[in-house]
């Protein structure tokens, strides 16, 4: 397997460019609005089309509600949905159904028990895993 590069937190087209230009296989853009790298759908839609074709675009949620996925999908039309809050297999199933989408999932992991859920996730996640095998 080789290695894939994800940069994630891009926020503009300056630093899409370097990323892009540094031969970044995934681009990762935020959609939280806590964060500092948080975008906005205009800044979304303009750097996605800068990104089409040029690497595998991922849209990175914390507990998005449906609507708010969809908004985010019709601005930036991600390659990939990652979610990174508290997500369950249930919820990742009906992501995966409903915008057609590839979904990964971030996982804080501080002890073994954190590890549990694994099995359920990995019948929804291999898929992803397969893209880039």
């Amino acid at each position: 397997m080789s290695l894939i590069v994800k940069i994630c937190g891009l926020s503009t087209r300056e630093t899409l460019d370097v990323a892009l230009q540094a031969g970044a296989d995934m681009v990762g853009f935020v959609f939280f609005p806590p964060s500092p790298r948080h975008i906005s759908l205009e800044t979304a839609r303009d750097l996605g089309k800068q990104a089409k074709g040029r690497a595998v675009k991922v849209a990175l949620t914390v507990d998005a509600d449906d609507a708010t996925l969809a908004n985010i999908v019709e601005a930036l039309q991600p390659d990939i949905l990652q979610v990174h809050g508290k997500e369950t297999v249930a919820r990742l199933r009906d992501i995966k159904q409903s915008f057609g989408l590839p979904v990964m999932k971030a996982m804080a992991v501080e002890t073994a028990a954190d590890l549990a859920p694994l099995p359920g996730f990995a019948a929804i996640l291999l898929a992803l895993l397969a893209c880039f095998m």
